[in-house]
């Protein structure tokens, strides 16, 4: 099969929330894509799993996998960007459960010399909880959005629930998207060939929190880049979990500062390094 899109999903463990998140695949409206999952590190009962998953799953998938070495988000996820077998790669995390139109929306929306860039609705603990990969593969999420996530957030949990309102028109969505916003990893899609060329991910980020996605920004603007947020599509759900700590944050801004000092386009950390 030619592939006309990548899906490369961020993964550490999770493998309840992997299925969720498989089955909300296995709807997508467009169907020429592939998915890597790019693993940082999975106990090897995981492992087992997700190859259990290809081999009966009716998506594409590869498993990319390294030791557990700590939190190397951006090695795992530059051996994806050269593993992949399309030129237009599609970002989320294993955390997040796409649209159904998910990955149609970033391919209509794509150009060149552009990234698209999307936001997520926050779910909260109760609805993170009830979600089944039946009725994720029934359209539930979506089709019960208004009654259960609008009565969810005015108790407080759910949040970003406007992030959730969908409009498939191209014009809406032109009229009012955002060049302002930012990227978040779990939801942005980009050409390979000029993600090559800003040489991937910086592999120097080793916490999470602020950092690797608001580093390759900048290297984005710095290389004439536009960042296009629509405002109706680009839909994605966010499991609920505990915040992940931010105790090193600081070590991240070090990074960050380097990046804007020295304007750099293509990260001399990335894909391509001198080891």
């Amino acid at each position: 099969m030619t592939f006309k899109a990548t899906l490369i999903i961020s993964f550490y463990n999770k493998i309840e929330w992997l299925k969720l998140l498989f089955a909300a695949l296995e709807r997508q409206s467009f169907r020429q894509f592939e998915v890597i999952v790019a693993d940082d590190g999975s106990s090897a009962e995981v492992v087992q799993q997700i190859q259990q998953i290809q081999r009966t799953s009716p998506l594409q998938i590869q498993h990319l996998w390294h030791p557990d070495n700590g939190f190397m988000k951006t090695v795992m996820l530059n051996k994806a960007i050269v593993a992949s077998r399309s030129p237009y790669l599609v970002f989320i995390d294993g955390d997040c459960i796409p649209h159904h139109r998910f990955i149609e929306d970033h391919l209509r929306l794509s150009n060149k010399n552009r990234v698209i860039a999307g936001r997520r609705v926050n779910l909260s603990e109760r609805i993170s909880k009830s979600l089944t990969e039946e009725n994720i593969r029934n359209g539930e999420l979506e089709h019960f959005f208004l009654p259960k996530l609008l009565w969810d957030t005015v108790s407080g949990k759910t949040k970003d629930v406007e992030k959730g309102i969908y409009f498939r028109s191209d014009f809406f969505n032109r009229l009012f998207a955002s060049t302002k916003k930012g990227i978040l990893g779990c939801n942005f899609s980009i050409a390979k060939s000029e993600l090559i060329e800003l040489n991937g991910f910086d592999e120097r980020y080793r916490y999470p929190g602020v950092g690797e996605d608001t580093e390759l920004r900048k290297r984005v603007v710095y290389k004439g880049m536009e960042i296009i947020a629509p405002k109706f599509c680009l839909v994605q759900y966010h499991l609920w979990h505990p915040r992940l700590s931010r105790e090193h944050e600081a070590d991240n801004f070090i990074l960050l500062n380097e990046t804007t000092k020295e304007k750099y386009t293509a990260t001399p950390y990335g894909i391509n390094q001198k080891r």
